[in-house]
C-alpha cells in the first residue's frame, strides 16, 4: 500500500509516517496543500491521509480536486475540529472518512488498511499458493506450517506477487508500490529484497524471475 501523508505540522507528520512504514507501507509526506497537489499528479496513492487545515492550498482543496478527477485515491481527513457538522462538512467534499485529532494511532493504522483495501480490486482475506499463506490483515507469512521471519519489506513484496495471481511483477511496479519516492530508481534495492525473500521462503523456490518482465509466483 502507498500513502501520502499531509500534514503542516511536520514532527506529527513525521510520526505518523514512521508509524505506517513500520506496518510495511510505503509512505511519502507533504508538508502543504500545493507539495500534495503536485505529488498526487505524479504518483499514484491507494490512500492519501489529509490534514484538513492547511497553509497555501487548503486541505478542502485537495479533496475537491481528488473528487473532481474521480481518483481512486482514498481520502481520510484529519482535523481538529470535532463537532458532527465538520465530519458532514469533510465527507461532503468527497473525503472517504474522518478522524479527528488528537487520534489513537492503532485507529489510524486501522482506518488507512480499510481504505486502502477499497482503493484497489478486492483480495481475500488469505492470500495462497500451495503451502504458502499470506494474512495481509494480520502481516503474518506461512509456509508449511510454519512462520516465517519476514521483514515489512519482504511482507509487502510478498503480497504484491501473490496478489498479481501468476502475472509476472515487474521491479519497477514492485519499487513503485513498496517504497516510497527517495528509492533510488537504479539501485538493486529490489533485486536484493526478493534475493532475502527467496531465502527465507525456503525450497523448493516459488519466485521466479521472468526474463524482461519482473517475477512471478509460479511452480519452478
Amino acid at each position: 500500500m502507498r500513502v501520502l501523508v499531509t500534514e503542516d505540522d511536520e514532527v506529527l507528520a513525521t510520526a505518523v509516517a514512521a508509524g505506517l512504514r513500520r506496518e510495511g507501507m510505503a509512505v511519502d509526506v507533504a508538508l502543504d496543500g500545493a507539495a500534495a497537489m503536485e505529488r498526487l499528479a505524479v504518483n499514484r496513492y491507494d490512500v492519501l491521509v489529509l490534514d484538513r487545515d492547511l497553509p497555501g492550498v487548503h486541505g478542502d482543496d485537495v479533496c475537491r480536486s481528488l473528487a473532481a478527477d474521480r481518483s481512486q485515491t482514498r481520502v481520510l481527513m484529519l482535523t481538529a475540529a470535532r463537532s458532527v457538522r465538520d465530519r458532514v462538512e469533510g465527507l461532503g467534499l468527497g473525503a472517504d472518512d474522518y478522524l479527528p485529532k488528537p487520534f489513537d494511532f492503532a485507529e489510524l493504522i486501522a482506518r488507512v488498511r480499510a481504505l486502502g483495501r477499497r482503493a484497489a480490486a478486492p483480495l481475500p482475506a488469505s492470500l495462497e499458493h500451495g503451502e504458502l499463506s499470506l494474512d495481509p490483515a494480520r502481516r503474518v507469512a506461512v509456509r508449511a506450517g510454519r512462520r516465517l521471519p519476514l521483514t515489512p519489506k519482504e511482507l509487502a513484496v510478498l503480497e504484491c506477487l501473490l496478489a498479481a495471481d501468476g502475472r509476472p511483477v515487474s521491479a519497477e511496479e514492485l519499487l513503485e508500490r513498496v517504497w516510497d519516492e527517495a528509492a533510488d530508481p537504479f539501485t538493486t534495492t529490489v533485486k536484493t529484497t526478493i534475493g532475502r525473500l527467496r531465502a527465507k521462503l525456503g525450497d523448493p523456490p516459488v519466485i521466479q524471475t521472468v526474463r524482461e518482465s519482473g517475477y512471478r509466483i509460479g511452480e519452478p
